[in-house]
């Protein structure tokens, strides 16, 4: 799923938890969208592996929320709602698209890596791949709380985020494109160092696991 998808779905949680402590309500909502887009950190470095923990988060995520609640400071209640949203995102994946060039060919095997388990999670494809019509669905249906609960410069960001997925997913297949008449020109060992989610399904090997 999109990078704005997972974030308003982090500003869901906020926007619930403003409605009980509006004091904290800016608190929460900078913290979920940053913990809503964190996972994707690891895009160029072992995608949906490195910062994606669909189990971990949450046993950090539980603790946590449990000293915002006996401690509420802007601190504590950041740090809940940070792991909340990271946790929701890596959940998210598994029920998006595979994790290859193409999703769309539903080919890959992979969603995200769950090291609790010390595997590869399968993609259910609920949403066929980040950018498909059904994601912009969701990311639309998922922004209207945080609009509604949220002004100021929380609103702005989430318009902005709704600006950037509807423009994303008018040019998800057509990157794709460009991507292979660019990946047709790299040097060979450029090639070789790319992760393989960005090469040409004729080009990788989807049952080989990179360690």
């Amino acid at each position: 799923m999109m990078a704005p998808t997972h974030a308003f779905a982090g500003l869901v949680l906020a926007a619930v938890l403003a409605l009980v402590a509006p004091q904290f309500a800016f608190v929460l909502a900078v913290a979920a969208i940053a913990g809503g887009v964190f996972p994707d950190l690891d895009l160029y470095a072992g995608h949906r592996r490195t910062l994606h923990f669909p189990v971990y988060y949450w046993l950090l995520a539980v603790p946590a929320s449990v000293v915002a609640v006996l401690v509420p400071t802007d601190a504590t209640i950041a740090v809940a709602i940070f792991l909340l949203a990271a946790a929701l995102h890596s959940l998210m994946d598994v029920f998006g698209g595979g994790l290859e060039l193409k999703p769309w060919r539903e080919t890959s095997d992979r969603a995200v890596y769950s090291h609790y388990h010390g595997r590869w999670l399968a993609p259910r494809r609920w949403v066929r791949y980040d950018g498909a019509p059904t994601d912009l669905a969701l990311a639309g249906v998922l922004a209207v709380p945080g609009l509604v609960v949220f002004d100021g410069t929380v609103r702005t960001a989430a318009i902005a985020l709704l600006a950037v997925a509807v423009g994303y997913a008018l040019v998800r297949k057509p990157l794709v494109v460009v991507a292979e008449w660019l990946l047709e020109r790299l040097p060979e060992p450029v090639l070789e160092s790319l992760p393989e989610r960005f090469l040409p399904i004729e080009d990788s090997d989807l049952e080989r696991v990179r360690d």
